[in-house]
């Protein structure tokens, strides 16, 4: 059946509104070009759009011609403000932006171990509603999470952890509370992928993993352009994965025994030690990063040499399920080990694997999990606002 008019106009705005998120401020005559549609249906369009205060007027066209310049319709940036959040087990970092990402003030707060439940969630949540005033926004709209851990996928919570501090699953029905905005919680690792995905080392491909190694490791899974996390959200636990070269099996409880064991961030700095690998201590990173940065820097081939063997044993376990035909490599560890480190996994991956597999080091380091927070907020504000 034919769609009815009110349908199809519905169809005909939301796809102009796709355009100018992807492509940026467009003229009518190129929302013309890209849509397909007539010249009157544009401009009914943009007039509706104008209307209903979705997008304005934000400049000309460059093109000198006789007559006046096109005009260049685009999303109105202040319909909404974003909240982007980074959730360690040390600390948290915000960022907070207009509809379109623009980013309006950031900040960061170190939450100690110490630190009890209600302290720290109080500590995060006013260092929100600070950016936030900071930024200039009266209230926010969408706010994007980023923490370790599993997400229920029926929920969309975060999963009681062991090893993870309580305030992680506490903080987000603090900022439901206080700050009535739509809170919305996925796994670091996903959106580190996501980002990696939309604007980093992965932009080119619709199959890939990434391996994350940080204080924890981790991996996420994109198949045909669509992140899976799997029956219980635990899709990419590979700290529990079985392998050789560690002292015994992991558990349902812990990951001792596993992959984790072997090239998890204590790993790292106990091999370190065995090859004479020293780094001074550093506040905006793991220890084990920093000495595999100073390793990349002196050239320590033999202790590099190692820890590509380790990373390699569970990357090739991984590639032999799914063949994704690419791995990345994020975390600090990841990102301090860049080019050299992913040139020396891949190495070992193409003699222990039939399966070809392009090793790359990730291009937005540790920046990854907050820019993957803000695309998630950033997707599902435009989508209620624009499904309207």
């Amino acid at each position: 059946m034919p769609a009815s008019p009110s349908t199809a106009r519905a169809i005909n705005d939301r796809l102009a509104l796709r355009l100018l998120q992807q492509e940026g401020p467009l003229t009518a005559g190129q929302l013309k070009q890209l849509t397909g549609l007539s010249r009157p249906t544009v401009a009914d369009l943009v007039e509706r759009l104008t209307a209903a205060g979705l997008i304005a007027v934000v400049g000309e066209a460059g093109e000198q011609r006789r007559g006046p310049n096109a005009r260049l319709y685009g999303i109105v940036a202040d319909l909404a403000h974003l909240a982007a959040l980074d959730v360690r087990t040390e600390g948290v970092s915000v960022v907070v932006t207009d509809l379109l990402g623009a980013v309006l003030a950031e900040a960061s707060v170190p939450i100690g171990g110490e630190a009890g439940t209600g302290s720290a969630v109080e500590q995060a949540v006013t260092l929100v509603e600070r950016t936030a005033k900071e930024a200039g926004a009266d209230r926010l709209h969408t706010v994007g999470i980023g923490a370790p851990g599993l997400i229920d996928p029926a929920t969309g919570e975060l999963r009681d952890s062991s090893g993870l501090p309580e305030w992680h699953r506490r903080l987000v029905a603090a900022l439901d509370d206080r700050l009535a905005a739509r809170v919305l919680v996925e796994n670091e690792t996903n959106l580190a992928a996501l980002a990696e995905q939309r604007a980093g080392s992965a932009r080119d491909r619709d199959t890939f993993v990434l391996l994350w190694l940080g204080h924890g490791i981790g991996a996420a899974v994109v198949l045909d352009g669509t992140l899976r996390r799997g029956a219980s959200g635990g899709t990419g636990e590979i700290g529990f994965l079985p392998v050789p070269g560690t002292a015994g099996l992991p558990s349902a409880t812990a990951c001792d025994g596993g992959f984790h064991s072997l090239a998890g961030a204590a790993a790292i700095v106990e091999l370190a030690g065995r090859y004479g690998v020293v780094a001074p201590p550093s506040p905006h990173e793991p220890q084990a990063a920093a000495l595999v940065r100073a390793a990349v820097g002196g050239a320590a081939d033999h202790f590099l040499d190692a820890l590509a063997d380790r990373v390699a044993i569970g990357a090739a376990s991984v590639i032999a399920v799914l063949d994704p035909g690419c791995v990345v490599l994020a975390g600090e560890i990841g990102q301090a080990g860049g080019e050299t480190l992913a040139a020396r996994v891949q190495g070992r991956l193409t003699r222990m694997s039939p399966l070809p597999t392009e090793v790359r080091a990730s291009s937005l380091g540790g920046g990854a999990v907050l820019r993957g927070a803000l695309l998630m907020a950033r997707e599902g504000a435009q989508d209620e606002l624009f499904g309207r």
